[in-house]
């Protein structure tokens, strides 16, 4: 079982007491913060996912949010109980890839949680091979391109830039749409301009420039072998 590493930001006692047991209880490591102060320092560590509320003490969950997608782009799944439609809105606008409004049961975030954890960091099964592409060494299970014309230095990419790579080299040639890429790197709950995916790819295509990434214009995109 794979141990992620989840924190939750949650200043009710009570509900963070019941949510960690819950996430406890799938094998996760969580660790909770009850104000938005000491979430901020923790940004740095770079958890597999956080559990964020938006009303907190001190710093709220929005600048929280933007704390850690300054510093990677880090999934983040928003909860609030004020309004609704808004905080949707400006949650996913800033970033966040899923929201639940308070009052919600404890398995519904877990299945969040857990589609989230797999859209993004994929299976952990041992048959998933690495991709060799143009120089680049593709790990789909360790998330990582290593250059190895570059002294095997590893290609810093976010975890979208990431997730884009590891769906086009999965299937090196497959033309996919933007919309199948929205949903796979983006999540069902994407509020926003298809013009997102041209900005990562654009990104991906600058910090390795070796691969050929195909534009199929009005449709997508793909990866050749050369």
């Amino acid at each position: 079982m794979e141990k992620y590493d989840i924190y939750l930001v949650e200043d009710e006692e009570n509900l963070s007491e019941v949510l960690k047991a819950y996430m406890q209880k799938e094998g996760w490591n969580v660790t909770v913060f009850d104000n938005g102060d000491a979430a901020v320092d923790a940004v740095a560590d770079k958890p597999h996912l956080w559990v964020l509320d938006i009303m907190l003490p001190g710093t709220d969950g929005y600048q929280v949010l933007k704390a850690i997608k300054n510093e990677e782009d880090t999934p983040v799944i928003f909860i609030s109980a004020r309004d609704q439609d808004l905080d949707r809105v400006l949650g996913l606008e800033m970033g966040s890839d899923d929201y639940l409004s308070k009052p919600f049961l404890p398995q519904e975030l877990i299945i969040r949680v857990k589609k989230i954890l797999n859209r993004v960091y994929g299976s952990s099964t041992s048959d998933v091979q690495k991709v060799e592409l143009n120089a680049y060494t593709i790990d789909p299970i360790g998330r990582t391109i290593i250059d190895t014309e570059e002294n095997n230095e590893a290609v810093d990419l976010t975890t979208k830039e990431m997730d884009l790579m590891l769906l086009l080299s999965a299937e090196i040639g497959k033309a996919f749409s933007r919309e199948k890429i929205i949903e796979h790197v983006w999540g069902d709950n994407y509020f926003g301009s298809e013009r997102a995916v041209d900005d990562v790819v654009r990104r991906v295509r600058k910090k390795m420039p070796r691969i050929h990434l195909e534009t199929l214009y009005g449709y997508g995109y793909r990866i050749l072998s050369s």
